[in-house]
């Protein structure tokens, strides 16, 4: 996949390795002018002014919604909520929705392998209210030890999930991840929620999609989920915007997460009412020129085709195992499941004897870009009974030559801190 030349970076940075597209993607030239439209054109504040401009800016603000939700199969752009990040989609479900739902002696499960913003939220509305908080674990395979994989059928696998005394009738909400930032484990949502809806047809399913949505195709109603979480900027868009889907009715039943502008239908000193969904949620003034050029960035994906992008991740990072398996045999650790399907374009590992940081600093020494660390997931690196690692993540525009020069540049660690 030939696309560096789409990215102004690497004109900046020619010899740029660039590895760490799971903490935030680059971004292409048209994403770049989009915003810039925005800024050199009609920059000027959404669903206020009646004036050209404004009302020209409102319109490419809504029309982006339009586009997320066609993107992930909404039944309704209304559905679509716009926030900072994939970190504030999910605090705002937990500081309303969860604050009403959940009692003392109620249960909230998430898994191990959450991502900080997916696992504090509800643990802290567990422990303030009195719920209990359970934690599904992983397995050996460092897949979720409730997934039994059963039997393949072509390129489908049918899966066996078993949730025996983990979700009951007194959970009232479910929070799972599609991809692990950390492993790069693809995990079967569809069906842990179908499962789970089973034994407790009202909880509540949230799923933090912010390492899915880039790289898979997400089909909202084929998940089955209640909310559905992303980020921008982790898919080629701008930073600081967020996406929070929800079923209509659930949001319409939730209250505000702030107050303020835009939020308001009308404000007397007896009382306040509050504007119809998704506004209700989106107080002050938004990051509009980053909402703006997120609907190009859904285009640049679009164009490529989600079978190609997923194929290409899944060659890389098998060739990336392979070589790394190859130069370092014993001496490296690598965290993730065995099997590509179940496989995103990550790979975590540990040198043995060496610290992740001593790595990542010498790999940036030349120009190889990795994130070395907990990732956002210290309940995870207990459970490995490890402080850190060392985290590649690829992405469309990487290939085989970065992979030889991260092998090359691991060696020169090697070489440097084993001296």
């Amino acid at each position: 996949m030939n696309v560096k030349k789409d990215f102004p970076i690497f004109s900046a940075h020619p010899e740029l390795v660039y590895l760490d597209s799971g903490a935030t993607s680059l971004k292409p030239q048209s994403v770049i002018d989009k915003m810039s439209e925005y800024y050199t054109q009609y920059s000027a504040n959404i669903h206020r002014g009646i004036y050209k401009l404004s009302e020209r800016a409102s319109q490419e603000y809504e029309d982006t919604r339009a586009v997320v939700a066609k993107y992930i199969n909404a039944n309704r752009s209304e559905e679509i909520v716009f926030t900072r990040n994939a970190t504030e989609s999910l605090n705002l479900v937990a500081s309303t929705l969860g604050q009403e739902i959940v009692s003392k002696g109620d249960e909230v499960v998430v898994t191990i392998m959450e991502h900080h913003a997916n696992f504090v939220p509800w643990q802290q509305l567990a422990f303030t209210v009195g719920a209990d908080f359970k934690v599904i674990g992983i397995n050996d395979h460092y897949e979720l030890s409730i997934v039994e994989k059963s039997d393949r059928r072509g390129e489908n696998t049918i899966f066996n999930i078993s949730l025996d005394g983990i979700v009951t009738k007194k959970t009232k909400i479910l929070a799972v991840s599609m991809v692990s930032n950390t492993l790069g484990t693809i995990n079967p949502v569809k069906e842990i929620i179908a499962e789970a809806k089973k034994v407790s047809p009202d909880i509540i399913t949230i799923v933090d999609a912010a390492q899915a949505v880039p790289h898979l195709k997400i089909d909202v109603h084929d998940l089955g989920c209640d909310f559905l979480a992303f980020s921008s900027h982790k898919m080629l868009g701008p930073t600081g915007v967020g996406v929070l889907w929800g079923k209509y009715d659930l949001l319409e039943k939730m209250p505000p997460y702030q107050y303020g502008g835009d939020m308001i239908r009308n404000v007397s000193i007896e009382e306040t009412t509050f504007a119809d969904v998704p506004h209700k949620f989106e107080a002050g003034t938004p990051n509009i020129s980053g909402v703006i050029a997120l609907k190009e960035a859904i285009a640049y994906l679009e164009n490529l085709g989600f079978d190609t992008i997923r194929n290409h991740e899944k060659q890389l990072a098998m060739y990336a195992a392979r070589r790394l398996n190859e130069e370092f045999s014993d001496e490296i650790v690598m965290y993730g499941p065995r099997h590509i399907e179940f496989m995103a374009g990550i790979i975590s590992f540990n040198l043995k004897g060496i610290h992740p940081h001593d790595i990542a600093q010498i790999l940036d020494e030349n120009n190889i870009a990795v994130r070395a660390g907990h990732h956002c997931t210290m309940p995870l690196h207990s459970r490995l009974n490890i402080p850190a690692t060392v985290r590649t993540s690829f992405y469309i525009y990487n290939n085989e030559e970065d992979v030889e020069k991260l092998v090359k540049g691991v060696k020169r660690v090697r070489e440097i801190l084993r001296k």
